[in-house]
């Protein structure tokens, strides 16, 4: 019982001080889960990035969610699920019972605005952490590099691609080399 009241108070924590969302929790759930309270490795924690963007649903709510599941199965799931996400609703429901107008204070908008450079921060350390511990194989850097290369051009012209087609074609570029590399392998015994 003590490992799902842990489960739940550690979500609840990462919960309630991150702004910004799923992809700012990231690095936060990197270093509690796998710095600090050796929940899971390096290594699942990318994998469990990448499955957690290709689901369904919120990216930090997946990850506390397999978490959980690893150290207690269905009630760690449940417990650290909870703590991510009730933080979050309990401030939105305060919020919409007392100000109607909550963003049109000064002091809130200039407040969120800070917000906003400490959320990018947050994002772009989780994806240099993650990059830093990829396999640095050729195609790997061609694909994240191209990847990266036309997002930013379609940006710079104000063109839309759905980054779901950039990550079935990585996908499907990855399959072909590893289905080439295993041929190539397989060919040579």
């Amino acid at each position: 019982m003590n490992i799902l009241f842990e489960l739940f108070c550690t979500f609840f924590k990462i919960g309630l001080f991150t702004f910004g969302g799923g992809y700012a929790m990231i690095s936060i759930i990197e270093n509690t889960c796998v710095e600090k309270k050796k929940w899971i490795t390096s290594d699942e924690m990318i994998n469990m990035t990448v499955i957690a963007e290709s689901t369904p649903g919120p990216i930090a709510i997946n990850c506390s969610t397999y978490v959980g599941f690893k150290k207690k199965g269905i009630l760690g799931a449940i417990a650290s699920t909870l703590g991510v996400v009730l933080p979050s609703f309990i401030i939105i429901f305060i919020i919409s019972m007392f100000l109607d107008n909550f963003l049109e204070i000064k002091f809130v908008a200039s407040a969120f605005k800070g917000i906003k450079v400490a959320v990018g921060i947050l994002i772009v350390d989780a994806a240099v952490k993650m990059f830093s511990k990829l396999k640095k194989d050729a195609v790997t850097v061609i694909i994240c590099l191209s990847a990266f290369g036309i997002l930013f051009v379609f940006d710079i012209f104000s063109l839309h691609i759905s980054s779901v087609i950039l990550l079935c074609l990585a996908a499907v570029v990855s399959f072909s080399v590893y289905v080439i590399g295993k041929a190539r392998k397989d060919g040579g015994k």
